[in-house]
């Protein structure tokens, strides 16, 4: 089992890699893979709801978002990192979310359905508990189970050096990782038993123009 972790900071290695990284260590210990996939520093535009993703199954941008979504459908489970800016996640990240979760419901929902996902928020002092729930709700309209730590999934700190004194941060971290493994393990068991995936519908759609 693999876990696809999503590094939104446009610094590679910095306080939200810390925080990814401290996860990947501890799934490591309970026997779950994981990848870090680094977004990037150049700017990435966000959707222009030109539906393309609906006739050719990936977005008209082919960036590191269509790159992501081929990691997307062999990943067990995601964690998806951002740094705070303005009490939100990074630009760079939200325009990342809406085109690959948009363009997945678009093509289906292959690569994210019913797969347990959680976010990870890095921040020097304040805007995280927005931010958190700002990535949330990707996951929660796209039908993932969301996986919860001991507290908000947070780090604090100015750098990387900072984010490892953080130590509730950590710790947060590491019962994030160990809480993700037992669901992959649970959804596994469930699977080798036979259990099968809720039963779907059609989707229903609709506005408030009659």
């Amino acid at each position: 089992m693999k876990v696809l972790m999503v590094n939104g900071s446009p610094h590679k290695e910095g306080c939200t890699y810390t925080a990814l990284c401290e996860a990947a260590s501890e799934l490591k210990k309970q026997g779950i893979d994981s990848e870090i996939f680094w977004i990037g520093n150049k700017p990435i535009g966000g959707c222009i709801a030109c539906m393309k993703c609906r006739e050719s199954g990936k977005c008209v941008f082919d960036d590191v978002v269509n790159q992501c979504r081929q990691k997307a459908y062999e990943a067990d489970g995601f964690l998806f990192g951002s740094p705070v800016h303005y009490a939100s996640a990074a630009g760079n990240m939200t325009a990342f979310m809406d085109r690959l979760f948009y363009s997945e419901i678009a093509t289906g929902n292959k690569a994210f359905y019913m797969k347990p996902a959680a976010a990870v928020i890095s921040a020097r002092r304040a805007g995280t508990t927005a931010t958190f729930d700002q990535i949330n709700k990707y996951f929660t309209i796209q039908e993932m189970p969301v996986v919860s730590s001991r507290y908000w999934n947070m780090v604090h700190g100015a750098n990387a050096e900072q984010v490892k004194q953080d130590a509730e941060g950590l710790y947060t971290m590491r019962v994030l990782a160990r809480n993700m493994a037992y669901m992959l393990k649970a959804f596994e068991a469930a699977k080798n038993a036979g259990i099968p995936l809720p039963e779907r519908e059609t989707p229903i759609f609709t506005n408030f123009i009659r």
